[in-house]
């Protein structure tokens, strides 16, 4: 746990300072930033370990969950949807993909309107 916490830390102090970083203009470039540099980061470190064989689960603990857990969890996403696509479980991909962006940005949304109305704004 506290291998998975540290790992945390460093990654949502990594998040905040790339996000802020590249944050500009009326799109959250940032944002895109953090999740596509996690996504890309996540996979090579990933299937670079796998195809070495010698990530100690402390190791995976501490990137994985922790600091990649921390800097973003849409690289988690786009590491399943490419674990799919590679067993060519194409159908559940999408399904994951539709899921993930359709219907999580719906439920923003829908959070969106409840914060506003319950807040009053």
């Amino acid at each position: 746990m506290l291998l998975i916490a540290a790992g945390g830390a460093i990654g949502s102090v990594l998040r905040y300072s790339v996000s802020g970083a590249f944050t500009r203009g009326d799109f959250p470039w940032g944002t895109f930033i953090v999740n596509f540099s996690g996504s890309l980061l996540l996979a090579f470190v990933f299937f670079l370990a796998a195809g070495k064989g010698v990530m100690p689960q402390d190791m995976r603990l501490f990137l994985f969950v922790g600091v990649f857990g921390g800097y973003t969890t849409l690289s988690t996403f786009t590491l399943e949807t490419v674990e799919l696509l590679a067993e060519t479980r194409v159908t559940a991909a999408l399904v994951n993909i539709f899921l993930n962006a359709i219907v999580c940005v719906g439920g923003a949304l829908f959070g969106r309107i409840i914060g506003i109305l319950v807040g009053g704004g």
